[in-house]
């Protein structure tokens, strides 16, 4: 691909809020190796109902491979964390949620700072591969790896970048960030929502488990999406996820509103 005919990097999504809801913020961070773009239909539909909404673009994501092999997972952490503080800067309440390696960031925020709750959708924490034990040697072996290819695709197809190969180096990183963010959940005190699809060829359903482990059932809500893949977001069950998040927020906004007032 020439750079002259190479597609523009996605771009972060921002929304300041209106209405009845322009007090309530959501911050939401993409996957691993995908962009804004995976998450927009859901941080639009939030947009019109008013929610003041925020999707930053990660380090070395949305552009080539090879830029996202120069990140570390603490880039990707940091960029989602300082757009979720500026946005709870300029809201009254602000909810964090996260597609795929986008939960276990927010799983990861939520840990560190006093959210009122989060949402999570195919949340990774794990991986089907095996040979991911060994990254941290193999990475210096084979710098990089196929991509992950789903079965049943989501039907609405979108360019993210230049994303033929995966970095084992990136592939490292993203363990490490697993890790991070299991550790942390014993700290994790708000109540989530998480969406699981049945069929899902890139995390596999231990991820759901370690969270459901930490975070009791008064506080955890599984809801299971049975015609989608990993990237609900944009695949069938999405109006799902996107109704239920709705509902959750504002929920959970009265909750703190009303235990304040208290």
């Amino acid at each position: 691909m020439t750079e002259r005919n190479k597609p523009a990097a996605p771009l972060a999504f921002h929304h300041a809020g209106h209405g009845a809801n322009a007090s309530i913020g959501v911050a939401i961070c993409h996957g691993f190796t995908g962009s804004p773009l995976s998450v927009l239909p859901w941080a639009e539909y939030l947009a019109k109902q008013g929610f003041a909404v925020s999707v930053p673009l990660l380090p070395g994501h949305g552009t080539s491979w090879r830029d996202l092999a120069t990140t570390r997972w603490q880039d990707w952490y940091r960029t989602f964390e300082q757009s979720y503080l500026d946005l709870a800067a300029q809201t009254e309440t602000c909810f964090v949620a996260g597609l795929s390696m986008g939960g276990a960031v927010a799983l990861r925020v939520a840990s560190r700072h006093e959210v009122p709750g989060l949402v999570l959708v195919n949340p990774g924490l794990s991986f089907y591969d095996r040979r991911v034990r060994y990254v941290g040697a193999l990475k210096y072996v084979m710098p990089t790896t196929t991509p992950i290819v789903e079965d049943r695709p989501a039907p609405i197809t979108i360019e993210e970048g230049d994303y033929s190969k995966t970095p084992l180096k990136a592939v490292h990183e993203l363990k490490k960030l697993f890790r991070a963010a299991t550790r942390g959940l014993p700290h994790v005190e708000a109540p989530a929502l998480v969406f699981k699809s049945s069929v899902d060829d890139v995390i596999p359903p231990s991820s759901v488990a370690t969270i459901s482990k930490y975070i009791d059932s008064s506080r955890l809500k599984v809801v299971t999406l049975p015609h989608s893949g990993h990237v609900a977001t944009l695949d069938v069950d999405a109006p799902t996820i996107f109704e239920e998040s709705a509902g959750f927020f504002r929920q959970h906004a009265g909750d703190r509103v009303a235990s304040e007032s208290s």
